[in-house]
């Protein structure tokens, strides 16, 4: 299997991706996409808006959710308390946690089915209002 790293800046975004064959091949299960984001609004402390979140994206990426979203708090250590969050959906999760010190958020998509991480990059930006961003994709055999 043939893979390249590449870090590259668009949209005001510093990359790091992972590239590999195309998803729709029949070489592949599902894709796994990890994003952390640094310097995050407030919403990543916030149970009702990290729902909120987790909603709008599933809309935006056409995964139909299965049961409720969980979001619970936690955390006796200063530097990783916050918010986790898990959202199953029909072809696997969503799954994320907020750092509140840091103001940081740690977001993963796992599903067999293909979504535009494009629009997940742009979308959670823009909710938790931070261009400081890395990612990575990979595409599960």
């Amino acid at each position: 299997m043939k893979q390249m790293n590449m870090i590259s800046k668009r949209n005001n975004f510093f990359i790091k991706k992972l590239n590999t064959y195309n998803f729709n091949s029949s070489n592949y299960w599902g894709m796994s996409t990890s994003l952390d984001f640094k310097d995050c609004n407030d919403r990543i402390k916030n149970k009702e808006q990290i729902q909120k979140y987790v909603y709008i994206l599933c809309k935006l990426i056409d995964m139909k959710r299965f049961g409720e979203c969980q979001v619970v708090h936690f955390g006796e250590d200063e530097k990783v308390a916050g918010y986790s969050m898990v959202q199953l959906i029909e072809t696997s999760l969503i799954s994320g946690h907020f750092a509140n010190k840091s103001n940081a958020a740690y977001i993963d998509i796992f599903s067999c089915k293909p979504y535009d991480v494009d629009k997940v990059i742009r979308y959670t930006s823009h909710f938790f209002g931070s261009d400081k961003m890395i990612y990575n994709v990979n595409y599960r055999v």
